[in-house]
């Protein structure tokens, strides 16, 4: 009995070694095939992730476009030809466009086009162009490329414009922040080069220095704030330079560069824009001071010849003036355009100086007389310029319009005096 229950225990005892045996070599098994699934399941997704690209594009040579421009290029894994998503699109043929435009509510658009014809424009158009590749994990590319296509859509396409704070640029680095959780905004918040809104668009239209000069008239305060590297890439060379220094972290765990590389693609025929705008405080001051004089000395004279050019110009003068207040205060109280608001201009741009318009054409008769009314006027204005003056003293004033201040001062003081004096000389009243 105890050989054959002996016998019977080794018999259990191997079948199960020989189960625990087989078990372990089905294990092993399926083991293996995972291991050799595993890679081609890897790069399967690394090659279905789409390629993304920034593309940069220089000033062109309508006034529009001397910001620049930029534009997020798609490659997918699927043949197609590669995409470029544009922000910063508008219609003129939009309805209420112009109203809208006047009123601050622009609707502009995203839209997708072939790179191959949007490099052909830029060509012919003479922009330079520039493209960096971008080092985006598989599910950051992924993300961006599903992003992109949903926000093309017609029902998401539109979105409220604003020249600083939602342009084409701005709208490129939040998707692109988007799809990096955060990492663009937190590497460059905080950052400054000092400069300012006002800086970068008055340096951007410099080849444009009448239109340069009335987008300095129209910004207020809020365009003299010092803005940081995140704010500050609403310019489009500016967010191509900073993506340079920006570092992400690789799917595999490492700190990488978000640009991979960059290529020119087309050498700009156009004039780069300057690093800073003109300074027009010095000749700005020269020109008020000649002017002042010369108005000054003018108004001591009483010859016809004189008198009408003088009356002519302190018209327009005038006229200028107070419409241009008007406009001001149309910006500031009527539209939505934020960097027009509270635009210490006015000081200078005196709605009040239209009252004085009848009493300078007066002047263009034989016998004319200045009433007590419009040398009070003209004085207020002067006062109004000079308090713009006082004001730099202020912490509560910080336009920066110190240009403007030291050229309208000196004429609406030289006109003042002019109307406040005598207009008749003692020795021909008595004839």
């Amino acid at each position: 009995m105890r050989v054959a229950e002996a016998a019977q225990r080794s018999h259990v005892r191997a079948r199960r070694i020989l189960s625990f045996a087989l078990a372990l070599c089905i294990w092993l098994a399926a083991v293996g095939a995972c291991a050799q699934t595993d890679e081609p399941t890897a790069t399967a997704a690394v090659a279905d992730a789409p390629l993304i690209s920034l593309l940069t594009i220089g000033p062109g040579e309508i006034f529009f476009e001397r910001f620049g421009h930029n534009a997020i290029v798609v490659r997918g894994a699927d043949g197609r030809p590669p995409a470029a998503y544009n922000y910063g699109i508008f219609d003129f043929d939009q309805q209420d466009f112009l109203l809208n435009f006047v009123r601050g509510r622009m609707l502009y658009r995203i839209a997708v086009d072939t790179l191959d014809e949007d490099l052909a424009m830029y060509r012919e158009e003479g922009r330079a162009v520039v493209e960096q590749h971008l080092n985006l994990a598989p599910d950051q590319a992924r993300v961006l490329a599903e992003f992109l296509a949903w926000n093309a859509l017609p029902e998401n396409a539109q979105y409220r414009y604003d020249y600083f704070l939602a342009n084409c640029s701005t709208r490129v680095r939040d998707a692109l922040d988007r799809a990096l959780d955060g990492a663009l905004h937190a590497q460059t918040e905080g950052r400054s080069r000092g400069y300012t809104y006002r800086l970068d668009a008055l340096r951007l239209m410099a080849p444009e220095p009448w239109l340069m000069l009335a987008i300095d008239l129209g910004l207020g305060p809020f365009a003299d704030q010092r803005i940081d590297v995140w704010q500050e890439s609403f310019v489009p060379e500016t967010l191509r330079d900073t993506a340079t220094h920006v570092l992400i972290t690789s799917a595999d765990g490492h700190s990488v560069p978000l640009v991979a590389d960059d290529h020119v693609i087309a050498q700009g025929r156009i004039e780069e824009p300057p690093a800073l705008p003109p300074d027009l405080r010095w000749p700005f001051f020269g020109i008020g001071i000649a002017l002042g004089a010369l108005l000054f000395w003018l108004g001591t004279r009483h010859t016809a010849g004189i008198r009408i050019p003088l009356a002519i110009f302190a018209s327009l003068f005038e006229l200028f003036c107070g419409l241009g207040g008007l406009v001001l205060l149309f910006l500031w109280f009527g539209t939505e355009h934020r960097a027009a608001w509270r635009n210490e201009n006015l000081l200078l741009l005196n709605p009040l100086c239209l009252l004085l318009i009848p009493a300078w054409l007066g002047m263009l008769r034989a016998h004319w007389r200045v009433r007590a009314f419009a040398a009070r006027i003209a004085w207020i204005v002067v006062a109004g310029a000079a308090f713009g003056l006082f004001s730099k003293l202020l912490p509560w004033f910080v336009q920066v319009n110190f240009a403007w201040i030291v050229l309208f001062l000196p004429i609406h003081l030289a006109l003042a005096l002019t109307l406040t004096r005598d207009p008749m000389p003692r020795s021909r009243r008595t004839q």
